[in-house]
């Protein structure tokens, strides 16, 4: 079992930024993929990042692309998302989730583990 709690939304203005935490307990995180997802009313749950077990690989949502980045540190099992120049549409709930494998990385129903959400807002 893998515990995941994410930290660190809030409301900003737009083109600033935030930086989300994820702190994941419980099995060997270190050795699990970790991604950010996010959801805004009415819409499906989107993928935005994932990085691979040991830090080696990411990958982004177009959408975010070259705005946000992902980092993750094992001996504090922690992942950070780091999200700067903010958009209105980037409001949303943000979630981090845990999957063993790389497999169908931006599929929401790959992956085991959730957190609760932080709340993203951004206005305009």
């Amino acid at each position: 079992q893998v515990q995941l709690v994410e930290s660190g939304g809030g409301l900003v203005q737009a083109g600033g930024s935030l930086r989300l935490s994820c702190a994941a307990s419980g099995r060997i995180v270190s050795s699990y993929v970790l991604g950010w997802f996010r959801q805004a009313p009415g819409k499906e749950r989107e993928f935005v990042a994932l990085i691979t077990s040991n830090g080696g690989s990411t990958r982004f949502a177009d959408s975010v692309n070259g705005r946000f980045t992902v980092s993750r540190d094992n001996a504090k099992n922690v992942v950070y998302l780091q999200m700067n120049n903010l958009k209105p549409e980037d409001t949303a709930v943000y979630y981090c989730a845990a999957k063993r494998t790389v497999l169908r990385p931006t599929s929401p129903a790959a992956f085991d583990y959730w957190g609760q959400g932080t709340q993203v807002t951004v206005s305009s």
